[in-house]
């Protein structure tokens, strides 16, 4: 097998996981401990937080260090989440501080796998770039919707069983990306200054460009406005309104994750948009809405 597939294999296995958590977090937290609404947000706020706080030291570490070795470090890492909390359920000891443990075990993960994951793509994709990202993509958005459908099963076959297959499919990732060759050259590690140097030249970077910072601020208006609602809103909705299970979270996810596959489909049919930005105005506009 070449490189490029032993690196979908391992980041399709990393978004199997991520599918599952997506329900399983918000399942337990939700309708299993039955916490307020300030609770959920606080908990779902916890998964988030390490990732927005550590995702630049983490891509700074991976320039340093090499994306290979720091993607491998952080999915063994994130291996022992799923485990952590099976065995709490196992025990019968499943609690709100238990969860918040978790939630910030694998967001510190996060901070760490996803830059390496951004930066071992360029050194894996021989020349086809865009070909790549799009089979990236699509393993990402595929491996997703299967965890999703794999979560929706906790409640016949219980949690612990779930939790299990997610950190098992954590394990295989890492093996598949030890497949993965190291790059040919390997740059001598920098001395610490750097990591700091790096954070405020990359900050300068991003704030002098027009087109990067009207970015940044789209993407913080979106997190804001729509993630963070979406994913404490839907939860409580389907516990308070329809009295849901595990399968019924999963079927709100999936149908969220169908619309993006969807999406992606469609713009590889057509091609390039003309106008992306008048398309990105139109389409947050038909979201705030809906």
């Amino acid at each position: 097998m070449r490189p490029i597939h032993y690196y979908l294999l391992g980041s399709g296995s990393w978004f199997l996981a991520f599918g599952i958590q997506g329900v399983m977090f918000a399942w337990l937290v939700t309708m299993v401990l039955r916490e307020s609404p300030e609770m959920v947000g606080i908990a779902q706020m916890m998964l988030l937080l390490p990732g927005t706080l550590l995702i630049l030291i983490g891509g700074t570490y991976a320039d340093r260090f090499g994306g290979r070795r720091m993607l491998i470090g952080g999915q063994i890492l994130a291996a022992f989440g799923p485990l952590f909390l099976a065995y709490l359920i196992w025990s019968d000891q499943l609690s709100y501080s238990g969860m918040i443990a978790y939630a910030v075990l694998m967001g510190c993960a996060t901070a760490f796998v996803t830059p390496a994951r951004d930066g071992l793509l360029n050194e894996i994709a021989e020349g086809r770039v865009q070909r790549t990202v799009m089979l990236a993509s699509m393993t990402q958005f595929g491996g997703q919707m299967v965890g999703i459908a794999l979560a929706g099963l906790a409640d016949g076959m219980g949690a612990e069983w779930v939790l299990g297959a997610q950190s098992l499919l954590l394990a295989l990732g890492v093996l598949a990306f030890i497949a993965v060759p190291p790059p040919r050259s390997a740059e001598a590690p920098a001395r610490a200054p750097r990591l700091v140097h790096s954070l405020l030249e990359g900050a300068k970077t991003v704030f002098s460009s027009p087109s990067m910072r009207v970015i940044v601020v789209q993407n913080v208006a979106m997190a804001m406005f729509f993630m963070g609602a979406y994913i404490v809103t839907l939860p409580l909705l389907v516990r308070e309104v329809f009295a849901g299970s595990a399968q019924d979270l999963a079927l709100i996810n999936g149908a969220n994750a169908l619309g993006l596959v969807s999406t992606i489909v469609v713009l590889l049919r057509f091609g390039d948009v003309a106008r992306p930005g008048r398309a990105l105005i139109l389409s947050q506009g038909a979201g705030a809405v809906v």
